[in-house]
């Protein structure tokens, strides 16, 4: 990586452009933390996906390259919120939070507050924010997440309030510095934005279009990771399966997949999330036929009724569905399949109802992500007509909820006393004797066995099953 210390040429390209913007500083932190007797601290605190998560690494590798070092709390010099905005509540929940913030930061001169993600993307959000949080110091969308450093500088350089909003972009900057949560596993984006548009959702509308890294950068940075010791890989994206349709020279997840596959150190592989409608048989072949491709598949079915679907514009039917579920199953017997279903769409019948209980009772799901439909402003179905009551909704998503944890159970149930490899993750937060892992399936197992273990795969035996969880023990 060529990086400048010329102080009066600030570099064009990306990621040189941040590189030196870190630099600068952490010359600043290291003159500040001498005034003040301690090392400057951070605190991130991440709402929302996977996609976010993954953000909120690269923004921390960014601040500890630039002097910061990281602390539990949000008593700390910086704290940045990486907000979502995929429900309207979560709005409110940040907002809340922002209050709180602003009587920490009386009692702390040093605190800079800074706020990103996909809430920042909504006009009325930044006006709100200008307006009622005038102690926020820095405001930046999804699209700039990798310019933190630079709109930092711009703070301490004495701009009063930083305000970066794109409307959108056709920049993908990787090759920043990024803290792994885990040494042993990680996430990879692989695209960026959405093209799909279902009328419940704002994320393209906050992520953008889709944009496809290369694919020789992302093998790059999957051979980087297993130099460093990462065992697993999760490839990240809103729709994996429509990746590689923006390159100039197209191609396909599954071959993707392979080439990810190829590459030694890494022993597991993950991706989400699937869009049913652009799943393909070349996937499911290459799935059935990998040995490091975990079986775990999510596939978000969010409603088992044609004419909901149609109305969600998810470009299914029910029986398209059902028929990829039977291809998938007939494939690969032992997969584990996962789902989001939204109950009180707009104009959601009894009838309708039913359909999704008969399609989670048909494709037996290994657990279900429910939710209750809310309505999010700026997007097609907030303002459809038929609004199911709240409590016609609350009704129906018991009566879904009941299936799912019943069929989840027996599900589960089903691998009781078998061997099977498990990753080691942690120290079980509830029990200190035991250990926590996980499955290829995603299931997860808790067993008796020494801390050295962590970040290792390993045979356990699974002895007794919780419902959701396993009890196990080290295999002989």
């Amino acid at each position: 990586m060529e990086m400048t210390n010329n102080k009066t040429q600030v570099p064009t390209l990306e990621p040189a452009r941040q590189f030196y913007f870190m630099d600068l500083l952490r010359e600043y932190n290291e003159k500040k933390s001498a005034e003040l007797g301690r090392k400057l601290t951070y605190h991130i605190e991440t709402f929302g996906c996977q996609m976010n998560a993954k953000d909120s690494e690269k923004l921390a590798g960014i601040l500890e390259t630039a002097g910061y070092v990281p602390v539990e709390s949000e008593q700390a010099d910086f704290v940045l919120y990486n907000t979502c905005t995929v429900r309207e509540n979560a709005n409110t929940k940040v907002y809340g939070r922002i209050g709180y913030l602003g009587n920490l930061k009386k009692k702390n001169p040093e605190m800079k507050i800074a706020l990103c993600g996909c809430m920042m993307q909504e006009p009325h959000v930044i006006e709100k924010i200008k307006k009622s949080y005038h102690f926020v110091d820095i405001v930046f969308g999804t699209h700039n997440i990798y310019m933190l450093a630079e709109l930092i500088w711009r703070k301490v350089s004495g701009q009063k309030r930083v305000f970066e909003i794109l409307d959108g972009t056709d920049k993908i900057v990787e090759d920043l510095p990024s803290e792994h949560k885990y040494g042993f596993k990680a996430g990879v984006n692989i695209m960026y934005g959405c093209n799909n548009f279902c009328s419940y959702c704002i994320v393209p509308y906050v992520r953008g279009r889709e944009r496809s890294r290369k694919p020789e950068d992302i093998i790059a940075e999957v051979q980087k990771l297993a130099a460093e010791g990462i065992v697993e890989v999760m490839l990240l994206g809103q729709n994996v399966n429509s990746y590689g349709k923006t390159l100039d020279n197209p191609m396909s997840f599954a071959e993707l997949l392979r080439e990810v596959e190829k590459v030694d150190g890494i022993e597991r592989i993950r991706f989400m999330t699937s869009h049913p409608k652009d799943l393909s048989d070349e996937l499911i072949e290459v799935m059935k036929n990998s040995k490091k491709i975990c079986r775990h598949l999510h596939l978000p079915m969010q409603s088992g009724s044609t004419d909901v679907l149609r109305r969600m514009n998810r470009k299914y039917t029910k029986d398209d569905y059902l028929a990829l579920v039977e291809k998938i199953k007939t494939a690969m017997p032992e997969i584990s399949l996962t789902t989001d279903i939204i109950v009180g769409f707009p104009g959601e019948t009894e009838e309708d109802f039913c359909d999704t209980l008969d399609v989670v009772a048909k494709a037996g799901f290994d657990s279900a992500y429910t939710f209750l439909y809310s309505k999010r402003t700026g997007t097609p179905a907030a303002i459809m007509e038929n609004q199911v009551t709240d409590e016609v909704a609350k009704e129906r998503f018991n009566r879904l909820l009941a299936l799912v944890s019943e069929q989840s159970a027996k599900l589960t149930e089903r691998h009781t006393g078998e061997v099977a490899e498990v990753l080691v993750e942690e120290r079980n937060e509830q029990d200190a004797s035991l250990l926590t892992g996980r499955l290829s399936n995603n299931l997860l197992v808790h067993f008796p066995g020494a801390e050295t273990l962590i970040g290792k795969l390993v045979k356990v035996k699974l002895s007794e099953c919780k419902g959701f969880y396993y009890l196990g023990s080290l295999a002989e």
